[in-house]
């Protein structure tokens, strides 16, 4: 054999070998693209994009420990305590039609474990708003009251509804169709445990530091309505608010009494220190019963910022009562509150 012949050998020998190892080998596969959370500010802080989609998502809600007391609290003792946990979805997208938005409310109670009927799970709210209608369930405007924890500003305010919307800026207004059921103490003969409507309806307007909201509900079942109206005016250090409502009979909307006036004035002692002082008056508790008994309501309400997200909320309330036969009742109730929000 000469060097020729060698030299020709051995390059054939080298070449199937790298070739075999070259068959053999592992190749990696590409990573595939990864898609992180991005930040969505269309709608305000706290929202993200759902990955995939354009739809902006904020997870949000709060923890709260609570001790209330006044008689009869927990049906035995005149002090109860509790904790509450509370869970909102909120998701939004802008459409040719406005922007569409559906919100999820969740809470569970947590009172005694070894009672089931201490503790449960509720849906609070549940709805769907594409510009301004809304639909689902959700609270009514007879929910929004004074500043403080001491006025009664309405009787249910939670129905599934269909309601409509519309926020001039300086001007607003709006409608509802409730869904009454669940009650039957207000209802005329013949509608004893049927669900019935009622209509509500609400228009307003802010100008400067002045607000003013008058709002009307009728109950199909009680044929009754009532209407109520807030002004709310930024006044010195703090905010008064007044409040008056006037009943033509007891319904789901207002039953306490068949009118009735309160005030309160919310200022801010420190940053971190609110302080509301609050009064109201109820005239003709029992509506058409001869020599229907009045009653007064007076409270304080001391909310506290701890740090950023853990707030204290504490109030107090003494309610005096006429009585029919002669004299008075007198009851005082409140809370103590801790939240963490987030």
């Amino acid at each position: 054999m000469n060097i020729k012949s060698l030299l020709i050998g051995s390059a054939a020998a080298l070449a199937a070998v790298s070739g075999a190892q070259a068959a053999d080998a592992i190749v990696a596969a590409e990573p595939e693209p990864m898609e992180y959370v991005r930040v969505c500010d269309a709608f305000g802080t706290g929202f993200f994009y759902i990955p995939g989609t354009e739809t902006c998502l904020k997870i949000g809600g709060f923890v709260r420990f609570q001790t209330t007391f006044g008689p009869d609290q927990s049906g035995v003792s005149d002090w109860d305590a509790g904790t509450l946990v509370d869970i909102n979805f909120d998701a939004r997208n802008d459409t040719e039609l406005g922007t569409l938005r559906s919100f999820v409310n969740l809470e569970y109670a947590a009172d005694n474990d070894t009672s089931l009927g201490d503790s449960g799970f509720d849906v609070d709210e549940a709805y769907i708003e594409l510009g301004g209608l809304k639909v689902g369930f959700f609270y009514s405007w007879w929910d929004s009251g004074i500043n403080g924890e001491t006025d009664v500003h309405g009787n249910v305010t939670e129905f599934n509804s269909i309601a409509y919307n519309y926020d001039g800026g300086t001007w607003r207004a709006g409608i509802s169709v409730d869904e009454l059921e669940g009650q039957t103490t207000y209802f005329t003969a013949g509608n004893a445990g049927h669900n019935r409507l009622g209509v509500a309806g609400t228009v307003g307007f802010s100008l400067g530091g002045v607000n003013v909201d008058v709002l009307g509900g009728y109950d199909s079942g009680a044929e009754e309505g009532a209407v109520r109206g807030i002004l709310s005016a930024d006044l010195g250090p703090g905010t008064l608010q007044v409040l008056g409502v006037w009943a033509s009979g007891q319904s789901n909307y207002w039953d306490a009494s068949e009118w009735s006036v309160a005030a309160a004035y919310s200022f801010k002692a420190t940053d971190k220190l609110t302080i509301t002082p609050a009064v109201q008056y109820f005239g003709d508790q029992n509506f058409d019963v001869a020599g229907s008994p009045d009653a007064w309501k007076v409270g304080l309400t001391v909310g506290y910022d701890i740090v950023d997200g853990l707030a204290f909320l504490g109030t107090v309330n003494y309610t005096r009562t006429d009585v029919l036969a002669g004299g008075h009742a007198d009851t005082t109730t409140g809370f103590l509150r801790l939240q963490r929000n987030f």
